[in-house]
């Protein structure tokens, strides 16, 4: 060994050192550098501590921003950054993204805006999403039949990134997992005069190059000339003249965890859209079919007036599930997709008085009321007022079937109690479903004493076909029911255990599906479609996973374990409406609280600035982002 080589007497008492104290780290160990030196052994990373499960999870006020405008969707969709602890919050009044600062939840601030207009004059942002620092939002064009956009921007500087066209009226759009494909709902809604009814669709937008997306299109042409097919299987396609792919409207969508799969609600037509990613093709149309209101789970508050608590059940009375939102999730190595069953109905041209005065092509409104859809006198006494033309055509009158509603004392050519205002009379149904058709499709008529007469003026109806669930339900990636949270909804809010306010300290029952934008209205949705659900997000907490629905109408957010997808558990239900007697308006806008949930967001404890869970709610009645803490009693 030459003396170059030899060890320093510093390095010999250093390996002796080590050698007597294994207990010391290997790094501690350092060596001259010589070339027999030991070498340096990395820091080890310890695993992630993971997520404690809870046992139960509750919703409690942290914090919120107010845009200050009252009744103009100021405030719909919310999405989170982590990285730069930024929300994006749609505000449709003003057609842009407003930007939060997070850092400190409990008190958010205004830190800009992503304004649509620099890609498309008169353009307005409808939603929005984030992932790993990048933004993307979908851009309606100023005319709403014209194709839109959506755009990519950069989370920490608001920089626009990239653009691609996409379809009519962009909507709800959202990342796959990986975030390397964005999907956009395409809505194609008709103009509000029905003279332009674009297709719907889907654009499924590679991303993986932020700078330079390009677009394929998941369209419904392939489902044209198969209407009647599709209509035998339970899918609604009742558009005057409308081909499949301009009556298919997609509202939402879901993305399987593997991101090969999505499903988009067909919000109207009652039934999802199934979707292969890798192929943008719709692979299938999937009917949900109808609630059945006649059994005890389904019970529901069918009338307003008289304004009461009276959730029974109606037979005859079927419940089109109609859902907005949709999340996916996974339990026991499957896909469940759930759903908040808003129900909608078309109602085109219901300010134009042309419309109503009996020109058809100006418009197109299938909501009616029970009591004036069998009255006895028939529909002529409604002209000008609330009768569709299109209704008006099909016949003079409509009975109820004296086998499906003797319960409320119809009888043949006369509904008897059952038009009264205390039963279904006041109910808003489709007049478009439930009469009698014979095989061709074509209406059987009826004479007005209710027999079955070729040359009579009336039909028949077997059924009624009410908006909404009134719930949210668990579906297998088939569109099979699994699991329906019945009249759960309405019977909590009727119940002496629900309390509301941002203290908890209001009765339910006081306010019993009462309207986000009215004052003290007790029991005024209940001829609609109740406590309305419109929104759903899915929140995993250790082995858990959790459901937040918001009820747009009566307002605040239902939260289940939805763990197991055949037997969900109810956490809580948290309402922060903070005023219920004064009429809601700007000028109290600031006492009033949180008014008409649309979007939510949840963010995992590993991403929440304060290393709990949190809810994003934004509520477009009153313009508030509410920011709720998930509250987690552990197991």
């Amino acid at each position: 060994m030459t003396l170059a080589t030899q060890p320093s007497r510093m390095t010999i008492l250093a390996r002796s050192l080590c050698a007597l104290a294994v207990a010391l780290p290997l790094a501690a160990c350092l060596s001259d550098g010589g070339d027999d030196a030991a070498p340096t052994t990395p820091p080890v990373t310890p695993p992630p501590v993971a997520e404690p499960t809870p046992k139960s999870i509750s919703l409690k006020m942290l914090g919120r921003y107010s845009a200050g405008q009252f009744g103009v969707s100021a405030a719909e969709i919310p999405a989170f950054d982590a990285a730069s602890k930024r929300g994006f919050v749609v505000n449709a009044r003003n057609g842009v993204v407003d930007v939060l600062d997070l850092s400190t939840p409990a008190s958010p601030k205004h830190i800009g805006t992503i304004d649509a207009s620099t890609i498309s004059t008169g353009a307005e942002i409808n939603s929005v999403a984030v992932h790993n620092g990048i933004v993307a939002v979908a851009i309606q064009a100023a005319k709403k039949t014209d194709p839109g956009y959506a755009a990519l921007y950069k989370a920490d500087t608001l920089a626009l990134l990239g653009k691609v066209g996409v379809g009519a009226l962009p909507d709800m759009l959202t990342f796959t997992p990986d975030g390397k494909t964005l999907l956009v709902a395409n809505e194609g809604e008709p103009s509000d005069d029905y003279q332009i009814d674009p297709a719907g669709s889907v654009s499924v937008i590679d991303v993986s190059n932020p700078a330079a997306p390009s677009a394929r299109v998941a369209g419904f042409i392939a489902w044209n000339g198969k209407e009647a097919e599709l209509r035998a299987k339970g899918v609604r396609i009742f558009g005057p003249q409308a081909s499949a792919s301009q009556d298919f409207e997609p509202e939402y969508i879901a993305v399987s965890a593997d991101g090969k799969t999505a499903w988009a609600t067909l919000q109207e037509n009652n039934a999802l859209a199934r979707i292969d990613i890798a192929t943008a093709t719709v692979t299938d149309i999937l009917p949900l079919g109808y609630k059945d209101h006649g059994l005890e789970a389904n019970a529901m508050d069918a009338s307003d007036e008289p304004a009461k608590l009276d959730i029974r059940t109606f037979p005859g009375v079927r419940g089109m599930y109609l859902p907005d939102a949709i999340a996916s999730y996974t339990a026991g190595g499957k896909t469940y997709l759930v759903t908040a069953n808003e129900g909608d109905a078309r109602a085109w041209g219901e300010d134009d008085d042309a419309y109503w005065n009996g020109d058809a092509s100006k418009g197109f409104v299938e909501e009616f009321r029970v009591k004036h859809l069998v009255h006895t006198s028939g529909f002529a006494r409604r002209r000008g007022d609330d009768l569709p033309p299109q209704l008006d055509a099909l016949a003079a009158g409509a009975l109820l079937n004296p086998e499906t509603f003797a319960y409320c004392g119809a009888t043949a050519g006369k509904p008897g109690a059952c038009r009264d205002d205390d039963v279904l009379g006041r109910l808003q149904i489709s007049w478009t479903m439930g009469y009698r058709q014979d095989a061709t499709g074509k209406p059987v008529k009826f004479n007005a004493q209710g027999i079955e007469d070729p040359t009579g003026d009336r039909i028949m109806y077997d059924h009624l076909y009410a908006y909404g669930g009134r719930s949210f339900s668990i579906w297998d990636q088939d569109g099979k029911l699994v699991w329906d949270s019945g009249a759960q909804f309405e019977r909590m809010l009727a119940s002496d255990s629900c309390k509301l306010g941002p203290d908890r300290d209001v009765p339910c029952a006081t306010y019993f599906n009462t309207g986000h934008d009215e004052k003290a209205t007790f029991d005024s949705r209940s001829d609609a479609k109740g406590p309305e659900p419109e929104g759903v997000e899915i929140g995993v907490m250790g082995n858990k996973t959790f459901a937040f629905i918001g009820l747009e109408r009566m307002g605040g957010v239902m939260v289940y374990d939805i763990t197991d997808p055949k037997a969900p558990v109810f956490m809580d239900y948290f309402n922060t409406r903070a005023n219920w007697t004064d009429e809601p308006s700007d000028e109290n806008l600031a006492k009033m609280g949180d008014l008409g949930p649309e979007g939510l967001k949840f963010v995992p404890a590993a991403k929440s600035p304060t290393g709990q869970p949190l809810l994003l709610v934004g509520n477009e009645v009153s313009g508030t982002t509410a920011i709720y803490e998930v509250a987690r009693v552990l197991e």
